[in-house]
C-alpha cells in the first residue's frame, strides 16, 4: 500500500473529508473537483498503481467539453488524442466486408483510457488530493457525524462522506446498497481485451484502427497498440447467457475465451495462444447498472457504479460530468449533503439514462447473432447515406444546462492551509 500527497494547495484541515473508492476515471475527476472546492478527498484504489493503456474512450457534446475546459485538462487531452478508431471487418480470407471511419466510434475527442486516467490523476494531485493504492474498503458504518470505514490493509478511518466511483461492479455499492444481482443487468454478451506482441500477420499501423473477423454471435479483432508500437491489442466479443465464474481469476477468463472462440478461423488461434502470457487481460460482461437511488445517507455513487453500461453507454463522459456536478453541489451545501446528493442525481439521471441505451445495442452490433444479421449490418453500413445518418445519430446533441460552480480561489486555500 502506498500513499501520495499533493505538496501544495491542501484545503483547511477542518474542511469536509471525502473518501472516494476507485482511481479509474470518475474517482480522480471527482477528487480534482472536490479539492478545487476546498474539500479534502482521499482516493483508495485496489490496484497497486494506475492502470496504463486500455481501450479508447471518447467525449461528445458541448457539456462534456465545457467541463473538461473548466477542469483545465482539455489541452492535455488534445495532445494525446488518438484521432479516432476506424473499424474494418473482413472475411476468413482477409477480404474487406465493411469499413467504418474513425468518427463512427471515436466521438469528438478520443483518448486512451490510461492517458485520461493519468491526466486526471496528476491534476487531482496538484489540487491537493490524497491517494492510497493497493487497498480496498471492507466495511462502511454510518454514524451521526460521518462514516466509519475499515480497510483490507490500512487502519480504520472516519470520513464525512464516502463516494463509490469504483465501476460497474462497485465495492461501495455492494457494501451500502446490496449485491450486483440487485443492480446489474446482463445484456447478452461478454467482451475481452489484452495486449500481445505484433506478430499475428496483419498490416497493423497506428491510427489505422482495428481489423476484425465475425461469426454469428462472435467478433475477434486486432489493432495496433498506440502506446507501444511493437505490440497489438486484441478485442473479442461473444454472445452468451450470464455465466458463473470468478471475476478475480484471470485463468478462468482465459478458459472461457478459448472455449468461445476455439473453432473460429482467420487469426484467432494466434490471439488465443497469446493469452498464455497476457498479464493485462480485461474480461467482463456487457452489462448495465440500474440503481433506484444514487445515494443513501452519507454514501453516494458516481459514474459506472451508479449508471454504467460496459461498452457503448458513453460512460466516460457521463462520469466526468457527474464528478463536476457532484463536487459542485457539495461545495454549495456546506452542511447539507442530502440536498447536494439529491440535486446531483436530479441533474444527471435523465442524461445518464439516455446515454446508457447504447450499451444494449453494442453487443448486437459488434457480434450479430446470425449470418443474416451480419449481412444486413455490412450491407446497410456500406451505403453512404445510411452511414451518414448513423454518424449524425452518434453525436451527443442532448442539451444539458450545467450550473456554474466557482472554484475556491487558490490564495484562499493557501491561506487556510498555512
Amino acid at each position: 500500500m502506498t500513499a501520495q500527497f499533493a505538496p501544495t494547495g491542501a484545503p483547511h484541515p477542518a474542511a469536509r473529508t471525502v473518501l472516494i473508492s476507485g482511481a479509474g476515471v470518475a474517482g480522480p475527476a471527482l477528487a480534482h473537483r472536490l479539492a478545487r472546492h476546498g474539500l479534502r478527498p482521499t482516493v483508495v484504489e485496489l490496484a497497486t498503481a494506475l492502470r496504463p493503456g486500455g481501450q479508447a474512450v471518447d467525449f461528445r457534446g458541448g457539456a462534456q467539453f465545457h467541463v473538461l475546459r473548466r477542469m483545465g485538462v482539455l489541452d492535455a487531452l488534445h495532445r494525446v488524442r488518438t484521432g479516432g478508431s476506424p473499424m474494418t471487418f473482413v472475411d476468413a480470407r482477409g477480404r474487406r466486408l465493411l469499413h467504418l471511419p474513425a468518427e463512427f466510434a471515436g466521438g469528438d475527442l478520443e483518448v486512451l483510457r490510461g492517458d485520461l486516467s493519468r491526466i486526471l490523476y496528476e491534476a487531482s494531485l496538484a489540487a491537493g488530493a490524497e491517494y492510497v493504492f493497493g487497498d480496498s474498503l471492507t466495511s462502511l458504518t454510518e454514524t451521526a457525524t460521518g462514516v466509519d470505514v475499515t480497510f483490507r490493509h490500512a487502519r480504520p478511518r472516519s470520513f464525512d462522506l464516502v463516494i463509490g466511483a469504483d465501476g460497474l461492479h462497485s465495492n461501495v455499492r455492494r457494501l451500502a446498497f446490496g449485491p450486483d444481482s440487485d443492480h446489474v443487468t446482463h445484456l447478452g454478451h461478454y467482451a475481452a481485451t489484452w495486449s500481445l506482441p505484433d506478430h499475428v500477420g496483419l498490416d497493423l499501423r497506428p491510427g489505422a484502427g482495428s481489423i476484425g473477423r465475425n461469426a454469428p454471435g462472435r467478433l475477434a479483432s486486432l489493432a495496433a497498440d498506440r502506446a507501444e508500437p511493437a505490440r497489438a491489442r486484441a478485442f473479442l466479443v461473444f454472445a452468451s447467457p450470464e455465466l458463473a465464474y470468478d471475476r478475480q481469476d484471470p485463468e478462468a477468463h482465459k478458459q472461457l475465451l478459448r472455449r468461445a472462440f476455439a473453432d473460429l478461423p482467420w487469426k484467432v488461434d494466434r490471439l488465443l495462444d497469446s493469452l498464455d502470457t497476457a498479464d493485462d487481460l480485461y474480461f467482463d460482461s456487457i452489462s448495465r447498472a440500474d440503481v433506484p437511488a444514487w445515494s443513501a445517507g452519507r454514501i453516494a455513487l458516481l459514474g459506472d457504479a451508479a449508471c454504467g453500461a460496459t461498452i457503448g453507454g458513453m460512460g466516460t463522459g457521463t462520469a466526468v460530468l457527474g464528478a463536476y456536478v457532484l463536487a459542485g453541489e457539495l461545495s454549495r451545501s456546506p452542511g447539507g449533503h442530502r440536498a447536494a446528493f439529491t440535486r446531483y442525481e436530479s441533474l444527471l439521471r435523465g442524461y445518464a439514462r439516455d446515454r446508457q441505451k447504447g450499451g444494449a445495442r453494442t453487443g448486437r452490433f459488434l457480434a450479430p447473432s446470425s449470418r443474416l444479421g451480419l449481412r444486413l449490418r455490412n450491407t446497410a453500413l456500406s451505403r453512404p447515406r445510411i452511414l451518414a445518418r448513423m454518424l449524425e445519430a452518434a453525436k451527443d446533441a442532448t442539451p444539458l444546462a450545467l450550473p456554474d460552480y466557482p472554484d475556491q480561489p487558490v490564495n484562499s486555500r493557501s491561506q487556510q492551509a498555512s
